[in-house]
């Protein structure tokens, strides 16, 4: 898509409408979570990895460099609409007990794009939802895939409170990063699903234990696969792991 689609045909569409929500299943699905003790969260994206529903990959990387201020109204045109009706569900009676936001801003190998090209296109927008957040007692998770070191700092400035799934072979431990940012930041993820597949049931013990005794020091960390689990886990191996993280995994 190009910027005169984006002014002429996408943009005019993003407003907040109350018909925007099939309400009748909103509250049906709400008021079963509730009454089974589920942690109820909003959800939704805005930046990044949302727009590349809007124009090519390549394209979408390039106009961050070239054009970061059309970037940046995409994006925070996107958030302010996910604003406005996080607000109409909240007057219509819907309690979040916590927001869980994507942004897929990395790779294998590091981030897509640089904190600098971030700060210029994104960072007003996440500050923004963020507050909005916390203003309605709503802690905010943080999906984010691959590597993303180099943005936490800049993560924690705007207000997340959760970052997840740390994916490991992508170099995210969650043990360098509690070290680093355990008394900025709650962390979500980081086993490896490689080694929940793995046919030597101590390697995932060791990767579960290893990773528990640094990860829970002080609270803040919540367990997750630090990816999808794959199809070569089967069941009784997951069933081991979720044994071994009641056993290593209480507070």
């Amino acid at each position: 898509k190009s910027k005169r689609d984006w002014e002429e045909k996408i943009k005019p569409r993003l407003y907040s409408d109350y018909t925007r929500v099939d309400w009748v299943t909103a509250f049906n699905t709400y008021n079963r979570a509730r009454s089974e003790g589920k942690f109820i969260c909003v959800t939704g994206g805005w930046g990044y990895d949302t727009l590349q529903g809007y124009m090519k990959t390549e394209e979408l990387l390039v106009a961050m460099v070239t054009d970061p201020d059309w970037v940046q109204d995409m994006i925070m045109t996107r958030a302010k609409l996910h604003v406005e009706m996080i607000q109409m569900m909240l007057d219509k009676g819907l309690e979040f007990d916590g927001a869980f936001f994507f942004n897929d801003m990395g790779y294998r190998n590091g981030l897509l794009f640089s904190p600098e090209t971030y700060r210029k296109t994104h960072r007003e927008a996440d500050e923004m939802v963020f507050s909005f957040c916390h203003e309605h007692d709503m802690p905010v998770i943080l999906h984010s895939c691959g590597n993303v070191k180099e943005l936490i700092p800049d993560l924690i400035e705007v207000g997340l409170d959760c970052l997840q799934p740390l994916e490991v072979k992508a170099g995210m431990d969650v043990r360098e990063l509690k070290r680093l940012y355990g008394d900025k930041l709650t962390f979500m993820g980081g086993i490896d699903v490689r080694a929940m597949a793995h046919p030597d049931p101590k390697v995932i013990e060791e990767e579960i234990k290893s990773k528990f005794e640094v990860a829970k020091e002080g609270g803040g960390y919540i367990y997750h696969s630090d990816h999808s689990v794959p199809k070569n886990v089967s069941f009784q191996q997951y069933r081991r792991v979720m044994e071994l993280v009641r056993k290593h995994g209480e507070y």
